[in-house]
């Protein structure tokens, strides 16, 4: 029996072996189009990197060699390799005579004489201390800039995104070769394949290696052929318990997997089986859908009475709160004293801001988005400006914020915030411009700095004697409310704090 299974079963081993050999090859080709894909891509990357860099280099070295250059522009130069180059960012600015005007912290690394600086190649490999040396005159030619990528850094930058077992990267220019990863990684050993892809500056080519697993025909027959062999002998018994038992089993438990809360499943409505277990799981199944609509239909009733009722609350809210307004600017209206006039309107502006809040979080209530920072400003400031003293009539207020939203715990203390500094800004200058500026910070998604600017918050006495009087510690506790330091940058007349924003 075992001989004639045997024999019965070798046409379709040979089918098997024929189909895994040309599975094999297409394999083949498709390795070779990955790695040629992902050594393009290596070498793009690298190039964009180093254009970006060089791009800031030239803005540095041009700016330097200018009478008034801004000195600020190395700091800002080294955060920004510093940015993109977790190793340090390495660089070197020096004029003819070899002073350096500035340049990173740490040493120098060895490989360029100081007659060299200036040589006319734009980017060279060091082999001896694994670097890639990017030089970048100035217009003038009086000064260079050096940068130094380390092993590590040219690695991560030039790593594809396709993902491939077993390679290594390695940079050449002329006769010299620097080999890109650990310093200690050894060469592949076996079958690799290899391709290039140059780089700009185009001396220097990309080299991504490969290394192929071995395979054998003989390897492949003695895995695939009695697997195939097994499977067929198996098939016989196989095909009973399937129809038996584990196909009801398996749309079982794809109508489970399938469920959506509301539904009433019927797993087994369209076969016969003779598992009378199986039939009684199926109608377990059915009756707990059943019981689970029942409560999703009463909860969802649930839920659409609570959200009419939170609606209304919010305008009721609104309304008594438009109602307090317009009793404050009556009362303000019969006031004769200026003291008590600009009472009233201070009163006025902080219930409106709060008003504010309110509108702006029932128009967003339905999407459970929170509160929308660019309408809440907005509205914000027409309100204060449409209240604002006769001598703050011309106030600008400009208004530059990225599409975030957050709480309304949040939104109220913002609120506030921004009504006092408007209030402080336009009694210190009336004629003045505000910028009211949100952005969300680039290493926190929940988080976003907002940014108040005007010439009126600048340091000067009557600023101290207003933050002495109130606004000072009003300000302190609304910043102990966004659990955030409130930053005041008093020559350039800046408000700056950190909110939470719903991400």
């Amino acid at each position: 029996m075992f001989l004639i299974l045997t024999l019965a079963l070798l046409p379709l081993g040979l089918v098997a072996l024929v189909a895994s050999l040309q599975a094999i090859r297409t394999a083949d080709l498709e390795k070779e189009a990955l790695l040629r894909v992902a050594v393009t891509q290596s070498a793009r990357k690298l190039s964009a990197d180093l254009q970006s860099d060089r791009t800031a280099l030239e803005l540095t070295v041009n700016t330097l060699a200018r009478p008034r250059g801004d000195a600020g522009i190395c700091a800002r130069l080294a955060f920004f390799l510093t940015a993109h180059d977790t190793g340090g960012g390495q660089f070197y600015i020096y004029d003819r005579q070899g002073r350096r005007r500035c340049g990173s912290d740490g040493a120098e690394p060895a490989g360029v004489s100081p007659q060299a600086r200036f040589a006319n190649r734009q980017a060279e490999l060091l082999p001896q201390s694994a670097h890639l040396l990017v030089r970048v005159p100035s217009r003038d030619g009086s000064l260079v800039a050096l940068v130094y990528y380390a092993r590590a850094h040219l690695e991560n930058v030039a790593d594809p995104a396709t993902a491939l077992q077993n390679r290594q990267l390695s940079l050449r220019q002329g006769d010299r070769h620097m080999m890109i990863g650990r310093p200690s990684a050894a060469p592949l050993a076996g079958e690799s394949a290899s391709l290039s892809a140059r780089l700009d500056p185009p001396d220097i080519v990309l080299t991504m290696t490969v290394r192929e697993p071995p395979a054998t025909i003989a390897r492949m027959l003695s895995l695939f052929l009695p697997l195939v062999m097994w499977f067929a002998a198996a098939a016989i018994g196989w095909f009973v318990v399937n129809r038996l038992l584990i196909r009801p089993l398996v749309m079982l438990r794809s109508a489970v997997a399938a469920y959506q809360p509301g539904e009433v499943m019927q797993p087994l409505q369209r076969v016969r089986t003779p598992a009378q277990e199986i039939v009684a799981l199926g109608e377990t199944f059915r009756e707990i859908s059943e019981d689970v609509a029942t409560h999703e239909a009463e909860m969802a009733q649930g839920l659409e009475t609570q959200r009419k009722l939170t609606r209304e609350v919010h305008h009721r809210v609104k309304n008594n709160l438009q109602i307090i307004a317009s009793l404050i600017n009556l009362h303000a209206r019969s006031a004769h004293e200026p003291e008590a006039m600009e009472a009233y309107a201070s009163i006025q502006r902080r219930v409106d801001a709060l008003s504010v809040v309110h509108r702006n979080h029932f128009a967003e209530l339905e999407e459970n988005r929170g509160v929308g920072v660019r309408p809440l400003i907005s509205e914000l400031s027409a309100s204060l400006r449409g209240t604002a003293p006769a001598s703050a009539r011309r106030f600008a207020i400009q208004i530059d914020s990225d599409d975030l939203h957050i709480s309304q715990d949040v939104a109220v203390p913002i609120s506030f915030l921004l009504t006092e500094l408007v209030e402080l800004a336009m009694m210190l200058d009336p004629q003045g411009t505000m910028r009211i500026s949100v952005a969300t910070l680039p290493d926190r998604a929940d988080r976003a700095l907002l940014t108040v600017r005007s010439a009126g918050l600048r340091a000067s006495e009557a600023m101290t004697a207003h933050l002495a009087e109130r606004y000072g510690r009003v300000l302190t506790g609304l910043s102990r409310q966004l659990r955030s330091p409130l930053e005041h940058d008093e020559e350039g007349g800046v408000y700056s704090i950190a909110i939470t924003v719903i991400a």
